[in-house]
């Protein structure tokens, strides 16, 4: 199967696609850059805003624009076409240490924002991660600790499964957790797939309407499907070593979107590009956050 650059962005860190249907387009984050971008499906533009921290993760809200997770907490988004973005805050996080920001980031079924925190270097092996449920007007409330880099959110079609993984190549495990789809609390945690018995580290992720898991095998140039019950399904490759989140996306559902790292001192000159793969598998609508 071949993946096709949809978008040469040379993204620092390509991170957190958002398909939006009813602008027939996708937005994804270049982290470092503070980067908000927006490829338009119908004619190949791209718009691209500047946030003024470090922008991580980004989930649709209800009204029509973004929550996000930055450096700092939670923001509100509003992008223009004359290219500003209004940023707004909304609800502050207090970091464990210095130089820490959000990462990984996604809404559950029921519209709450999951963001999970990390030491912005990684050589620090610091686990002072913390995964945050948001939910609009209050405090952001921390579930889940002691990761060292957060990644691969997701949740089962029914919500009542959720999906996290720690990248960092000291843990590189997935695990699944029972979700209180009313309450929004995980419980009963449990590996689901311990990835050093494949290529790659785990990292962003994506649900599809099977129920299967697709998460990005960064350093390996893969992504691979895992069954609800965790075994291998398939694995699909990109022309980049370094893929780094997936989301299903186009009129159908049934493309498969993927962001990448820039990899400057590699050959790879695609690094850092948006790709699109046609896995022959239906996705889900993304959740919207609830304001």
């Amino acid at each position: 199967m071949t993946a096709e650059l949809i978008v040469d962005a040379r993204n620092a860190v390509g991170e957190c696609p958002v398909w939006v249907p009813e602008e027939n387009a996708l937005y994804w984050v270049d982290i470092p850059n503070g980067g908000l971008q927006r490829w338009s499906a119908a004619t190949g533009h791209v718009a691209a805003w500047t946030a003024p921290q470090m922008l991580a993760c980004i989930a649709r809200t209800d009204a029509g624009n973004w929550v996000a997770g930055m450096e700092t907490g939670f923001f509100q988004l509003t992008p223009h076409n004359d290219g500003s973005l209004d940023t707004t805050p909304q609800a502050g996080v207090e970091h464990s240490s210095v130089n820490m920001r959000l990462n990984d980031g996604r809404c559950d079924r029921q519209g709450r924002f999951w963001a999970g925190s990390m030491v912005m270097n990684m050589g620090l092996n610091a686990a002072e991660g913390i995964l945050y449920r948001y939910a609009s007007g209050l405090a952001p409330h921390a579930q889940l600790d002691g990761f060292i880099t957060l990644n691969g959110l997701a949740f089962s079609p029914d919500g009542r499964t959720m999906y996290v993984s720690d990248s960092h190549p000291l843990v590189q495990q997935i695990w699944a957790f029972d979700y209180d789809i009313d309450s929004g609390t995980p419980s009963n945690r449990r590996v689901f797939v311990d990835m050093h018995q494949y290529l790659g580290r785990p990292d962003g992720a994506a649900v599809d309407a099977d129920g299967c898991y697709w998460i990005c095998a960064n350093d390996a140039g893969l992504i691979h499907r895992f069954t609800p019950e965790g075994r291998l399904d398939r694995s699909l490759s990109v022309p980049v070593k370094k893929p780094t989140m997936c989301a299903f996306g186009g009129s159908r559902l049934d493309t498969l979107f993927v962001t990448s790292i820039r990899d400057d001192h590699s050959e790879q000159s695609l690094s850092g590009g948006v790709f699109a793969l046609n896995p022959g598998i239906t996705g889900l609508p993304e959740p919207t956050f609830t304001l």
